[in-house]
């Protein structure tokens, strides 16, 4: 990574709007990249997945999981630009970086959860509403804050990742194909070792080196899975040869490709959701300007990079792509690097919709295999969930406090495990609510979401007895 000294003055490098030479600035935005381009496509898989399509060259519905994975890529570039840019009062005008959503997961699952390709209707129903609704919280997203502290910002990260742990989990030991069908090879210590590859080497470059190496270690870990993976023989080269040669060299999005159906339950957890993304858009927003430019974000910057949120998420529902929100990890690489050019990673956007507009890039990402994906998405899952606790440290954990957390990860993590682990067919315990609440609540986050946001506001502050 380039020395500070070498990209510009100190008063340069906190100046969003400056650009420097061409020849670093490719290498930063590049760097961008690379820092969240798994994160970024990994939701598309999870969900494909999930709803039991895309898998397997010879599958009818694999052209879907490789239209979705180049719509993440194309329209988190296209977010991207909103955000640097800016159209309108669309968009902080600061190097922030757009990308597919995590948080939206847990919400997304149940509504495919083995339903194939006819639930992408549905889904993307929820997205586009989801994201104007997402756009009009930019209006008053600075009133809404009070109801939002660390309490229960770090309460919904950390349950945004308990629940997708298990995917992580599910991946590495052979996919949720192989279990479903009771497969032999399902936890079989191949499929481990492929995983723990991953995870190894995405360990060691986080920890022991530094710069570009240290900020893709996730990618460079997949890779070396990947590699792993044709030496063992879990993947050849014909297969990778024939995803190549069968992915188009160009092809433009599609508007309206799956078509659109509104559900209650879609609109409503997506909605709900927003509200969780727009709250976690804020912080970054703030980290981005502390870190650096030293300073506080504006209200215009914190309400354009929320108006860009939504937009950018509507736009990408359209088109067929999932929720974009700010990638956190890069605000850390702006702290990192000291370079805080909106420019830089307008470069880096451009970078994706490149990619976005290649779907042979989606061919070649489709074919890592599952158990080396789980190695990445264990570590990327973990993180959200060490997110949340890290807010929760914000916390001053006196027992009003602490019965709110109770309460709330009681019932919503108890929801959860209690309704994803119950078989198809059989009871369970919210079987008695209506569709629409039944898919809301099986998620856990929500639950848990609304129980502490409404005892976090009608709680008084001390609890009786507490005082002295």
């Amino acid at each position: 990574m380039a020395q500070l000294s070498s990209l510009g003055t100190p008063e340069q490098l906190r100046n969003p709007n400056y650009t420097p030479a061409l020849h670093k600035a490719v290498p930063l935005g590049i760097q961008h990249v690379l820092a969240m381009f798994v994160s970024n496509v990994t939701p598309a898989i999870i969900i494909a997945g999930a709803a039991g399509f895309g898998f397997g060259s010879g599958s009818p519905d694999f052209p879907v999981l490789l239209y979705m994975i180049q719509m993440s890529m194309l329209f988190a570039g296209v977010a991207t630009l909103i955000q640097t840019i800016g159209i309108g009062p669309a968009g902080a005008r600061l190097p922030i970086v757009q990308g597919t959503s995590f948080a939206f997961i847990p919400i997304m699952i149940p509504l495919v959860a083995g339903k194939g390709v006819e639930a992408l209707p549905v889904l993307f129903g929820g997205v586009l509403i989801g994201g104007l609704f997402h756009a009009v919280l930019g209006l008053f997203i600075g009133r809404i804050r009070f109801a939002l502290p660390p309490l229960v910002t770090g309460l919904v990260v950390m349950m945004i990742g308990l629940a997708l742990v298990k995917v992580g989990i599910e991946y590495a030991a052979g996919g949720v194909p192989a279990k479903a069908r009771n497969l032999p090879e399902y936890g079989s210590l191949l499929n481990w070792s492929a995983a723990l590859v991953v995870i190894v080497v995405t360990l060691g470059l986080k920890f022991f080196t530094r710069g570009m190496l240290a900020v893709s270690a996730v990618l460079i870990g997949i890779i070396a899975g990947y590699v792993y993976a044709i030496m063992v023989g879990m993947l050849d080269t014909a297969t990778i040869a024939k995803s190549w040669e069968s992915a188009a060299s160009f092809a433009p999005p599609v508007p309206f490709k799956f078509g659109f159906e509104f559900s209650l339950a879609a609109i409503i957890g997506f909605c709900l959701m927003a509200f969780v993304s727009a709250v976690e858009t804020v912080g970054d927003v703030s980290g981005i300007t502390k870190g650096g430019a030293g300073r506080e974000a504006t209200d215009e910057e914190i309400q354009g990079a929320t108006f860009a949120d939504g937009f950018g998420t509507a736009i990408a529902g359209v088109f067929g792509g999932l929720p974009n929100t700010s990638f956190s990890q890069n605000v850390g690489l702006i702290a990192m690097t000291g370079v805080m050019s909106r420019h830089v990673v307008t470069i880096g956007a451009l970078f994706l919709i490149v990619c976005g507009l290649v779907p042979k890039v989606g061919g070649i990402i489709r074919t890592i295999p599952i158990e080396v994906l789980g190695g990445g998405v264990i570590v990327m899952f973990g993180m959200v969930v060490a997110a949340g606790v890290s807010m929760l440290a914000d916390v001053v954990w006196n027992r009003r406090n602490m019965v709110i957390f109770a309460v709330a990860i009681a019932i919503g993590l108890g929801f959860q495990l209690e309704v994803m682990n119950t078989a198809p067919g059989s009871a369970n315990a919210l079987q008695h609510l209506p569709d629409s609440l039944r898919i809301l609540g099986a998620s856990g986050i929500l639950p848990a979401a609304l129980i502490a946001i409404v005892l976090n506001l009608i709680l008084p502050q001390e609890l009786s007895g507490e005082a002295g």
